[in-house]
């Protein structure tokens, strides 16, 4: 049975609740720049967060299904999940882009 209208709505704000936080961001575009799964550690060094937070907003980014993870030995690897969010924050950044710049932005192409 597919989520009435109002129900996919509110799953919407969810998520871009979730991506409202600047931290949040750092790791997710940190993650759509690397081309294999990487750790905490390295997250934390380049996005220059500290461990604890690194941990804490992965951790939320992972139950909202933004991030997946992957157990290798004793270290746990992390990647975008998920092609459509990559999509918008690409999108996001393109729009930021352009209003910096004072670029027009592209017509309408719905």
């Amino acid at each position: 049975m597919a989520m009435a209208k109002q129900e996919v709505i509110a799953e919407v704000a969810k998520i871009y609740k979730v991506l409202s936080n600047e931290r949040r961001i750092r790791i997710v575009t940190c993650l759509m720049e690397t081309s294999e799964p990487i750790s905490v550690n390295s997250i934390c060094e380049l996005t220059d967060l500290e461990q604890p937070v690194v941990s804490k907003q992965l951790n939320l980014l992972h139950q909202y299904q933004i991030v997946c993870k992957e157990k290798q030995g004793n270290k746990v690897l992390y990647t975008v999940d998920d092609p459509h969010i990559v999509e918008m924050i690409a999108d996001m950044i393109n729009h930021v882009k352009h209003e910096l710049v004072g670029k027009p932005h592209p017509k309408n192409l719905f």
